[in-house]
C-alpha cells in the first residue's frame, strides 16, 4: 500500500474507541524488542497516551501473566504488536495475538491490532492482512506514521501528560556492559575487629537525682547511657564513680556480652532487645564521635547524626592525600575551592551488627564561605548547601568517592592498620582502618564522568535537603 493509500486507510477509521479503554498495550519480545520499546514508549507518553509494557509496568510480586491478560482484555484501546520473525515465534506473543483477535471481534474493531514492522517478517495467521506501520527503515518516520494512525482511529489520550522516568533509567541500565572478569569493589563498611567483652549496668543503691544523672551522662568524657535507675557503660566502677558520684551511689547490677545483649536484650533488669540494640549503637557511635574530635576534625549536625569533615586544621587547601599500597599509590583531595566556596569532604557513620559488627560510612560534602586559602564558616542555609552539592559534585563518580573515602581514612589513621576508639579510660573498640572490599565475579563498564547536564543520582551518597539537611 502506498503512503497516499495508507493515509486514506487511516482517515477512514473514524469510529471512536471506548473511552473506558485508555491504555495502549505494547506486545513485544524479550529481550529482542527492549531497546525499541524503551525508545518508543516515552514518546507515545509525550503525545498523551497511556502505555503498558511488561518491561516496566509490572511490579515485583505481580502475577505477570494474569496482569498482562487483564490489562489487554479490560483496559486496552489498541495493541501495538512488534513484528519480527523472532518475536512472532514466541509463545507469549502468540497468546497475546489470540486474545487480541477475540477482543477485536467483541469490540467490533478490526484495527485493534496495529502491527509495527521492526524488521522484515513472514506473514502470520491472524495478522497477515493487516497494514503495518513501518519502523524498519527509520524509527522517527515510523513514529510519525503511528501517531497519525492513533489520531485517525481516535484512541483516547490521558488527561495529563506523564512520562515515566524509569524508561530512561532502564535504558541506561541495559546500556551498561557486563564483562566476564572479576572486579574488586570498595564498600562503605568499616569492620569492627573487637569489642570489649563486658558491657556493665550500674544501678543507684538509694535515692538518685535523675536529672543530674542524665546531665552527667551527656557530659561524660566516655560513652554512657542513662537507663532506668542506672548507667550502661564499658567503664569500670572506679572509673564511673569519679564522674557520677554527685548523682548518687552506684553498684554493679549486671554484666552483658555486648553483641548478645544487642540481640537478646537483658533479663535483670528487663531490657527489650530493640532497646538494647539502640543502647549499644549509641555507645559505639559516641566512641566514634569522641575519636573524631580528638583527631581535630570539625563536625556538622545532620539532625539525626554528626558528620566529621576536613578543614585547614588537618590539610592545606587543595593538597592531595596519598593512599593505597606503595605499588598502587594514588591521592585524593579532601578540601578545596569550587564556585567561590570551600568544599570539605566528611563522613558520618552508624554502627551495624548484621551480618557482623561494622560501621556503615556515608560520604558527605560540606560547603563554607572562604577567602583565598582559609575557610571562614560553614554555610547555614540548607538549600544553598544542597544546590552546591548538586552542581559541584555532579561529575564525581564512584571512583572519586572511593578515593576520597580512602584518603579520609588514611588521614585519620596515619599508617596504622586499625583505629582504636575509646569506650572508657581503660578499654577501646578496634576498627579496621580501611573500608572492606568485596570481589564481584563480573565487571561493569561505566564512564567515570557524567555527560552534559546529567547529575549524580546516588541520593544516599549526596544526601537530600528534604530528608536530612
Amino acid at each position: 500500500m502506498t503512503n497516499a493509500q495508507d493515509g486514506d486507510h487511516k482517515r477512514s477509521a473514524a469510529l471512536p474507541v471506548d473511552p473506558a479503554r485508555d491504555v495502549i498495550f505494547l506486545s513485544k519480545g524479550t529481550p529482542e524488542d527492549d531497546q525499541f520499546v524503551l525508545w518508543l514508549a516515552p514518546r507515545l507518553e509525550a503525545a498523551g497516551y497511556r502505555i503498558f509494557a511488561d518491561i516496566l509496568t509490572l511490579e515485583p510480586g505481580d502475577r505477570w501473566r494474569k496482569e498482562i491478560t487483564d490489562t489487554l482484555q479490560n483496559n486496552s484501546a489498541k495493541m501495538l504488536l512488534c513484528c519480527s520473525d523472532v518475536t512472532l515465534a514466541k509463545p507469549g506473543v502468540q497468546e497475546e495475538i489470540a486474545i487480541a483477535e477475540d477482543l477485536a471481534r467483541d469490540l467490533k474493531d478490526d484495527r485493534f491490532i496495529i502491527p509495527l514492522r521492526v524488521s522484515p517478517y513472514k506473514k502470520l495467521f491472524g495478522i497477515a492482512g493487516k497494514q503495518y506501520v513501518d519502523f524498519y527503515q527509520r524509527w522517527a518516520l515510523g513514529l510519525q506514521d503511528l501517531l497519525d494512525t492513533l489520531e485517525a482511529q481516535r484512541v483516547p489520550r490521558a488527561g495529563k501528560i506523564t512520562i515515566n522516568p524509569n524508561w530512561e533509567l532502564y535504558r541506561k541500565r541495559l546500556a551498561t556492559r557486563i564483562e566476564d572478569a572479576p572486579e574488586s569493589l570498595t564498600t562503605n563498611w568499616l569492620p569492627v575487629l573487637s569489642i570489649p567483652n563486658s558491657l556493665n549496668y550500674y544501678e543507684a543503691t538509694g535515692a538518685v537525682d535523675h536529672s543530674v544523672m542524665k546531665t552527667i551522662c551527656e557530659e561524660c568524657p566516655f560513652p554512657a547511657v542513662y537507663q532506668l535507675r542506672g548507667v550502661l557503660t564499658f567503664a569500670t566502677l572506679s572509673e564511673i564513680e569519679n564522674h557520677f558520684g554527685r548523682a548518687g551511689k552506684l553498684q554493679l547490677r549486671a554484666c552483658y556480652e555486648p553483641l548478645q545483649f544487642a540481640q537478646l536484650g537483658g533479663e535483670d533488669p528487663k531490657i527489650a532487645s530493640r532497646d538494647a540494640s539502640n543502647f549499644l549503637s549509641i555507645l559505639l557511635r559516641e566512641a566514634r564521635e569522641q575519636f573524631c574530635r580528638e583527631k581535630g576534625l570539625s563536625e556538622y549536625d545532620y539532625s539525626t547524626q554528626l558528620a566529621f569533615y576536613v578543614d585547614i586544621k588537618q590539610v592545606a587547601l587543595g593538597k592531595k592525600i596519598p593512599w593505597g599500597p606503595p605499588k598502587e599509590r594514588r591521592s585524593s583531595m579532601l578540601y578545596n575551592i569550587a564556585q567561590g566556596k570551600a568544599w570539605h569532604y566528611g563522613v558520618s557513620a552508624n554502627p551495624q551488627f548484621w551480618p557482623f559488627p561494622h560501621f556503615r560510612l556515608k560520604s558527605r560534602v560540606i560547603f563554607s564561605e572562604s577567602t583565598s586559602t582559609v575557610a571562614d564558616h560553614i554555610l547555614t542555609d540548607v538549600a544553598t548547601q544542597h544546590r552546591l552539592r548538586r552542581t559541584v559534585c555532579k561529575g564525581w563518580r564512584n571512583r572519586r568517592w572511593h578515593g576520597q573515602l580512602k584518603a579520609f581514612l588514611q588521614l585519620i589513621s596515619g599508617n596504622e592498620r586499625e583505629l582504636k576508639l575509646p569506650l572508657s579510660p581503660t578499654v577501646a573498640m578496634r576498627l579496621a582502618s580501611n573500608a572492606m572490599t568485596v570481589m564481584s565475579p563480573v565487571t561493569t563498564s561505566q564512564t567515570s564522568e557524567l555527560l552534559g547536564n546529567e547529575e549524580e543520582t546516588d541520593r544516599s551518597t549526596l544526601g537530600t535537603a528534604e530528608a536530612e539537611d
